[in-house]
């Protein structure tokens, strides 16, 4: 199991991330515009900058959702190779056939 701490940041950064989405996008669609001016790009991007660094979607780290592990992570089942192993091991996951020999 993960510490506590650790996967409880990473829920902030997400809830943070989704709150600034919006805001972020917009500065940054400003900033990528090349018909506007210098100036204003310029503003944007120290707009974007005092922005929180937790709000950036590139902070959030992906974790397992059972036991918050944040390596040996398939994104499409959203848990570790291990959590997968014991759950898969206990029958637990539908369509799973561990084998062994």
């Amino acid at each position: 199991m993960a510490k506590k701490s650790m996967v409880e940041r990473d829920l902030k950064r997400r809830r943070m991330a989704k709150k600034f989405e919006s805001k972020r996008n917009r500065l940054k669609a400003i900033i990528r515009d090349q018909d506007q001016s210098g100036e204003d790009r310029f503003m944007a991007a120290l707009r974007l900058a005092e922005l929180p660094r937790n709000s950036s979607k590139t902070r959030i780290r992906n974790r397992c959702l059972v036991s918050g592990r944040p390596r040996g992570y398939y994104r499409k089942l959203k848990m570790s190779r291990i959590a997968l192993r014991q759950l898969g091991s206990a029958g637990l996951i539908p369509g799973l056939v561990k084998s062994s020999w």
